[in-house]
């Protein structure tokens, strides 16, 4: 048997199960999004759920919302990652303890995030009552809305504080796999450090940079809890619209439901196609 056979076999166990449960769901799910769903007692197939959502003003406000949280929260937390992978790949008096403290909220769930965030920041919890105390507001409410605000701050905080480790271990990975031989060539060249940053480090790292956002993104597009925790009541995030209709006491609003969940599942796959032309392109050029 060959090697290729023999990595296939050992494969296919995981692949079956993550295959059956990824395409199984898919294809239930658009079977209901087109009408057919035989247990609530839809049969007929059609276009009207998906004619329904996309001639209501609330999915597209819903959909800029959520648009707009996820490119912000990603656009951010790249930022940051960058600039805190290059200051971890120093070496300096403390640097195992950062780096360990820089890492450690991964393994914190994101809805226990969001409850810290909830308790912080909003109007009844702690910065509120401490800028209380010290006068610098008569009262907590004066504290800024920044939960169920329409600008989402707290959902951009909580998504920016669980995903910048996240970004950020993947590009001290590259920048290990980098080294700094092509940096010390450029500064040999008579390059600054912004020269040798912008036209030798970026470059390279800017594959895990956009591999990493696009997973970042496509997570915030389609993640429920945090919006609905943390979000307005309307307009809300998308996947909470979703979620909202599918538990509707009218069951002929599932239908719109799994388009709408539909709709989110073709955004995340045209951001990982999209990444992957733009990744083929860079690395030929």
């Amino acid at each position: 048997m060959s090697e290729r056979w023999k990595i296939t076999l050992l494969l296919f166990p995981a692949l079956f199960i993550i295959g059956g449960l990824f395409l199984g769901g898919l294809v239930f799910g658009l079977a209901g999004s087109l009408g057919y769903m035989p247990l609530i007692g839809l049969t007929d197939w059609s276009l009207d759920a998906y004619h329904r959502i996309l001639s209501s003003d609330s999915f597209y406000l819903s959909f800029v919302v959520t648009f707009y949280i996820a490119f912000t929260s990603t656009l951010i937390s790249g930022c940051l990652a960058l600039g805190a992978a290059l200051m971890l790949r120093q070496t300096f008096a403390g640097r195992s303890v950062i780096n360990f403290l820089f890492q450690i909220n991964l393994s914190v769930p994101h809805l226990v995030g969001a409850v810290g965030i909830l308790y912080l920041f909003s109007q009844s919890g702690v910065f509120a009552r401490l800028a209380f105390e010290f006068n610098m507001i008569s009262k907590p409410a004066d504290f800024p809305a920044m939960i169920y605000d329409p600008l989402s701050i707290g959902i951009i905080l909580q998504y920016v504080w669980k995903e910048v480790p996240f970004i950020g271990l993947i590009l001290l990975a590259n920048l290990q796999t980098i080294g700094t031989n092509y940096e010390a060539v450029a500064r040999t060249l008579g390059a600054s450090h912004w020269q040798t940053f912008r036209y030798v480090l970026l470059p390279l790292l800017l594959p895990g940079l956009l591999s990493a956002s696009m997973i970042v993104f496509a997570f915030t597009f389609g993640a429920y809890e945090i919006p609905a925790l943390l979000g307005q009541n309307y307009p809300t995030a998308l996947p909470v619209l979703a979620y909202q209709a599918f538990t509707n006491v009218n069951l002929g609003s599932r239908p719109e439901a799994m388009a709408m969940a539909m709709i989110i599942a073709l955004m995340s796959g045209l951001m990982i196609i999209g990444y992957a032309r733009l990744a083929r392109r860079y690395i030929r050029d």
